[in-house]
């Protein structure tokens, strides 16, 4: 844990205050009455030598329980993916690890090649036409998805899934009410949206229709049912998806879906303490105006070579308020380089290994529980994660298991009441035979 030194003497404080013409920190706080101001000793600790201070650091963070020293079967949204060395090597060197926007393209070819690689890689992966140069993460895409959606059709209700990740629905309610827009839940049914419910409260007023692909409890949806049910009405589908489940399983854009959103973070991006992110958007061709944030394109300049610019600017900054579709003023470029080199690293045949290893060690996994008389709720076809009723509270599991060195699944019963006592386990390719062996073993001691 090194920092960077950086001093500031009494001769440094006198100085500035001197520049700004004031004789004292004090009285930058004039202005603030007395009463309202905090006269006492704030209640931290006394500050410590730097050695001293380095060590109660690292004592603090090595409580952490990491994904070096733990095996970890939690999911639900960030994942513990294999992430090719050579990806903090490329985002780690200063032309990119430094760069801003990129709104002088003589001097950003670099930064705005490897933003157009990324739109490239996503509409490969996704089936669209075309995709901007990243958002935040996966739930604000979703919830500018919404937006989009909302604007372009000109109505005031989106209907969305049960099965869509908790967080997810919220962010896009919390835009929703700005809005104006009404979000309609529909429930699910043995894990997946439930197609008669749809049915029913499909009308001229729905905007779009948002499902999970595959959704928040591990299933895969329905899409080619749900599309044409979505699209009668002459409503958005709009899909959400993980990025890495589109290397095994058909993409959104063959079933019709009009908007592809999600999170890159299973490229390359670490899990830390969940994020940051890098969202996509992925859109139709006939949508490719409304995208909110920014858009990378090819071009050749006066020598005929190639080259690369922003292009289809629908951002606030570059056209009339009124007229913008986004204010967005940052993006995830750096995320979004890291998923750019990790996919082209593990290149198509990587890509679909290493989906295939998630859904291969999944069913293992399921098939050892299923043995052991576990309940499966569900009995769809699952990606990587699935339901488990282990019949105890999940929190007291998990706390056991982190003793062992597992990370224990996620707890359902936060976020739907009904599944109290119910576990989101997720298995990525990182996860050996041993390790999965011994998360059954590990689990089933609890119940002694």
């Amino acid at each position: 844990m090194k920092h960077r030194y950086l001093p500031m003497t009494e001769q440094d404080q006198k100085e500035m205050l001197d520049a700004i013409g004031v004789e004292s920190v004090e009285e930058l706080f004039q202005d603030i009455p007395e009463k309202v101001r905090f006269n006492g000793e704030y209640k931290i600790k006394a500050a410590k030598p730097e050695t001293a201070l380095l060590k109660e650091l690292t004592q603090m963070a090595s409580k952490n329980a990491d994904l070096k020293a733990n095996s970890s079967f939690l999911g639900a949204g960030v994942y513990d993916h294999y992430i090719p060395t050579i990806v903090d090597h490329v985002i780690s060197r200063s032309e990119f690890y430094t760069a801003y926007t990129p709104y002088q393209p003589e001097i950003s070819q670099g930064e705005l090649q490897a933003i157009f690689e990324f739109q490239t890689m996503i509409c490969e992966l996704t089936g669209m036409d075309v995709a901007n140069s990243s958002m935040y993460d996966g739930g604000t895409a979703l919830a500018e998805a919404a937006m989009l959606s909302a604007g372009q059709t000109r109505r005031k209700k989106v209907l969305i899934s049960e099965t869509v990740h908790p967080e997810s629905k919220e962010v896009v309610k919390m835009y929703a009410k700005g809005q104006y827009i009404d979000v309609v839940e529909i429930p699910s049914q043995n894990g997946a949206t439930n197609l008669e419910e749809l049915k029913n409260q499909m009308d001229e007023d729905v905007a779009a229709v948002i499902v999970q692909y595959p959704n928040f409890f591990g299933q895969i949806e329905p899409l080619k049912d749900i599309e044409p049910i979505v699209h009668a009405q002459k409503s958005l589908f709009v899909v959400s998806s993980n990025p890495l489940a589109l290397g095994a399983l058909t993409p959104p854009g063959s079933f019709g879906a009009d908007i592809v959103v999600g999170d890159a973070q299973p490229f390359g991006i670490p899990s830390a303490f969940g994020g940051p992110h890098c969202g996509y958007f992925a859109v139709t061709s006939k949508l490719m105006r409304k995208v909110p944030g920014r858009l990378v394109g090819q071009t050749v300049d006066e020598d005929g070579k190639r080259g690369f610019v922003l292009t289809l600017q629908a951002r606030e900054q570059h056209i009339r308020r009124d007229k913008a579709t986004s204010n967005i003023c940052s993006n995830q470029a750096l995320n979004a380089l890291a998923a750019s080199v990790s996919m082209t690293a593990l290149g198509k045949k990587g890509v679909k290994e290493i989906a295939l290893q998630n859904i291969q060690k999944a069913n293992y996994l399921k098939k050892l529980l299923k043995e052991k008389g576990y309940d499966i709720p569900f009995n769809g076809y699952s990606f990587n994660e699935f339901v488990v009723n282990i019949g105890k509270p999940i929190k007291e599991i998990n706390q056991v298991l982190l003793t062992k060195n597992i990370i224990g699944g996620y707890d359902l019963g936060r976020d739907f009441p009904a599944l109290e006592n119910h576990m989101l386990i997720a298995v990525t390719e990182l996860r050996t035979k041993e390790e999965i062996e011994t998360f059954v073993k590990e689990l089933g001691d609890c119940h002694e």
